[in-house]
């Protein structure tokens, strides 16, 4: 049976996705040191979907969390299960969680992130999952108690929780995701040091991060996925289609240089908000790497670019109008190279963007 399981359940936009990377582009290295990653990539994220009873796991998936489960089971070191979105489960479902890893001693890590930066980051990842709401309404909802979703799936408290409180306060981690400006490797070091992995095991080169979107770019996204009506309603068709071929092929590959942030009018409230975080963290006995000031914003100052809500149309307009040209750069691509299918995918994506932007020129 498995020494210990490592269940690394969230957050999301916490450098989730470099800490994977670099675990799974290394798991036959992890693996001969005796840590083993149970299936693929897509297992644990399919055994998450079956764990939280969620409405849009994919039909076709076969991975259950019993499953994953028991490939744990058979391994004799250490297992590590990591999905940033398990710490959306509710107390109940993290229980079953838990306890299908009986009776490997069970650990909970959690990584936490300043809210400063987390909200506008949350934001966009809802518009890559399909949202439509424009920022305001999504800080709206939150600040108003709306969105509780966001404080169970985004905060270290909440998720504490329901997961932490399941194991031993020596069992429970949470890693700080480090400041702007620190080492890029700062923050695997302190995954590594918590799961107790050997310096030299993981080769850190290939793995990248999952970059942000400028304002005008996400901005063209969410009037897309508003155009879309029923096309792609959930969330693997709309990964194969609108994830694949605009957000991964053309919209991350743009400049994406207009940022910004929460605004001065709400930078009080997130500063309040970081505070009694800090000391309800403080208060919770388990094992911190990094620092609880790291989960308070640095810099606040006023963003330089305005909030997508903001963008002048002739800016919404262009982008979209380059984002056309880039598709059909990709579509291109994809034809010189042999693929096949995806003519009829290109044509409803450029209709769809093309009623977007005839709405937008309407108002």
């Amino acid at each position: 049976m498995a020494r210990r399981v490592f269940l690394h359940i969230g957050a999301p936009k916490t450098g989730s996705t470099y800490v994977q990377n670099v675990l799974w582009n290394n798991s036959d290295a992890l693996q001969r040191a005796g840590i083993l990653l149970p299936g693929t990539r897509s297992a644990h994220d399919q055994a998450m979907t079956d764990l939280r009873q969620v409405s849009w796991r994919d039909p076709n998936a076969t991975w259950t969390w019993d499953q994953l489960a028991a490939k744990a089971a058979k391994w004799h070191g250490d297992v590590i299960i990591t999905n940033e979105a398990l710490g959306g489960a509710t107390p109940e479902q993290a229980a079953r969680g838990v306890a299908a890893m009986a009776p490997a001693e069970v650990h909970v890590v959690v990584a936490g992130r300043d809210l400063w930066r987390t909200l506008p980051s949350m934001w966009q990842q809802s518009i890559r999952e399909r949202r439509s709401w424009t920022f305001e309404t999504f800080l709206r909802d939150v600040e108003s108690g709306r969105f509780e979703t966001f404080w169970e799936i985004h905060t270290p408290n909440r998720m504490f929780r329901k997961w932490g409180d399941l194991v031993a306060p020596d069992q429970r981690h949470l890693i700080t995701v480090p400041p702007p400006g620190a080492p890029h490797d700062t923050l695997w070091q302190r995954f590594a040091a918590v799961i107790g992995i050997p310096d030299g095991v993981c080769e850190m080169a290939a793995p990248t991060a999952n970059p942000s979107l400028g304002a005008a770019e996400i901005e063209v996204l969410r009037r897309v996925n508003g155009a879309l009506g029923e096309k792609y309603p959930v969330r693997t068709p709309y990964q194969k289609v609108v994830q694949r071929h605009l957000v991964n092929a053309v919209l991350k590959k743009r400049r994406n240089e207009t940022r910004f942030s929460v605004g001065q009018d709400r930078a009080a409230w997130v500063r309040d908000l970081a505070e009694q975080q800090i000391k309800e963290l403080r208060d919770y006995p388990c094992h911190i790497v990094g620092d609880l000031t790291d989960l308070r914003p640095g810099e606040m100052a006023a963003s330089p670019s305005p909030s997508p809500d903001e963008l002048d149309e002739k800016q919404v307009l262009q982008a979209a109008i380059e984002t056309i040209v880039a598709m059909l750069g990709h579509a291109d691509d994809l034809s010189q190279t042999g693929e096949v299918g995806y003519d009829a995918v290109f044509t409803r994506a450029k209709q769809d963007i093309k009623r977007g932007l005839r709405r937008v020129t309407r108002r």
